[in-house]
């Protein structure tokens, strides 16, 4: 009998590992700042979005099956992440702003926050196939809950994970977002191989989620900003770490094909994918494929800002991935949302009570004091994308595609190399 138990928990966990409580728990890899990358910026003590206080992230991880794609069976490398923006417990809006560096991809619910600059919903982000079951989640979560409002617009963002997924087998249920939902909290956030990000790729190498957090002092009013990011976009080529180009010189790393099928598995240039282990001996890299990925950015901060200024804010994060080498590439959805935390019950848009007064005072940050949360952003956009790449684990997936995480010993060695990396 306890047998039993024990076999029935250890599958939930391979479908759902949050649903065990390992939310809240750091992978064993280290962070980046760890393996000694030289960043800017003073984090707040979780070094991610749940910094700002309120915010609750959760997560459904989905991944089961091996083999050769079968669209309907798998195998399946996805999931759902979820960030509410002041909690389970609260249904009040935030001000927003959202801003695409590149937009071929796909955010729901953005032209009403364009035009009233008030976010009602939870964000959740998955691929690019399940858009639409997971926003009808959405809806049936706010449903439930008794939220006010006659109806809603959820934010609901892509990546495609189509290469490690069978992504057009839509594995993703409404089920799975409302765990996601349900499981949100505050606290450390898990990286990498997980929610949404779980079958992404970022820069060549395994991506996934990654999050970070900077915090002004307590003389400049110790205000926090927080990122988190659904990483599936760049070339390995052009990726830069702490200013250095290491994805041109770590080798034996490239994406490939565990086992050959007949016919074979071609890239993006056509190309049969090659062989890993044949590829894991090889001193050169091969033909890189076209950029076609992607990537969804939330910006989160407690600091009084309009939706003015947020799109303000919004517009900094290409900074900070221009900072990694970033080209906002002519096939990546690179689209970002970014929300403020003050400001509470002032405007809560399509859904506000009918009895509040037609007015409020709002607290709006001086515009000369901007400058640093640009700072902050650019920085904290940085890290992210940095963490979603070091706590990814290397990946097999649909048709044996094999996605490896970028090797820590190499990335600490070309750093060294270059005087850019510090000891911890």
């Amino acid at each position: 009998m306890f047998r039993s138990i024990a076999l029935f928990i250890l599958c939930v966990a391979m479908l759902h590992p949050e649903s065990l409580g390992a939310q809240g728990a750091r992978a064993a890899k280290p962070r980046a700042r760890e393996l000694g990358i030289p960043f800017e910026g003073t984090p707040g003590p979780l070094n991610a979005i749940t910094d700002v206080s309120g915010v609750e992230v959760g997560f459904t991880t989905l991944t089961s099956g091996e083999g050769k794609r079968v669209v309907g069976q798998g195998p399946v490398r996805t999931g759902v992440t979820a960030i509410l923006p002041r909690g389970k417990a609260s249904s009040q809006g935030v001000f927003a702003a959202f801003y695409a560096g590149n937009g071929n991809g796909d955010m729901t619910g953005t032209h009403w926050i364009e035009e009233d600059g008030v976010l009602e919903t939870p964000i959740l982000i998955t691929n690019t196939l399940s858009v639409g079951v997971v926003r009808d989640a959405v809806v049936e979560w706010m449903v439930k809950r008794n939220r006010e409002g006659p109806f809603w617009y959820p934010v609901v963002a892509e990546t495609s994970d189509g290469r490690l997924n069978d992504m057009k087998g839509q594995h993703v249920k409404k089920e799975h977002a409302l765990q996601a939902l349900d499981s949100a909290r505050s606290g450390a956030v898990r990286e990498g191989n997980v929610g949404g990000g779980t079958g992404m790729n970022c820069n060549g190498f395994k991506g996934g989620t990654g999050t970070s957090s900077r915090r002004l002092p307590p003389e400049l009013n110790g205000y926090t900003l927080g990122v988190l990011v659904q990483c599936n976009y760049g070339s390995r080529s052009g990726v830069r770490i702490a200013g250095i180009p290491v994805g041109r010189e770590i080798t034996g790393h490239d994406p490939c094909v565990a086992q050959a099928l007949d016919p074979p598995v071609r890239t993006g240039n056509g190309q049969p994918a090659p062989v890993c282990p044949q590829q894991v001996n090889m001193s050169t890299h091969v033909p890189e494929d076209p950029e076609q990925g992607s990537i969804i950015v939330v910006v989160a901060t407690d600091a009084p800002m309009t939706p003015d200024q947020l799109k303000r804010i919004a517009r900094r994060v290409g900074l900070g991935m221009g900072r990694m080498g970033s080209i906002h590439g002519n096939g990546s959805g690179d689209i970002f949302i970014a929300f403020s935390t003050a400001n509470a019950g002032v405007d809560d848009g399509n859904s506000t009570p009918p009895d509040r007064p037609p007015a409020a005072s709002v607290q709006r940050l001086r515009g000369a004091r901007m400058d640093a949360f640009f700072t902050m952003t650019v920085e904290a956009t940085e890290d992210a994308i940095t963490h979603a790449m070091s706590a990814a684990e290397t990946m097999t997936g649909a048709d044996y595609w094999r996605s490896y995480a970028i090797p820590h010993d190499q990335l600490r060695a070309i750093l060294k190399k270059y005087g850019r990396l510090k000891e911890p």
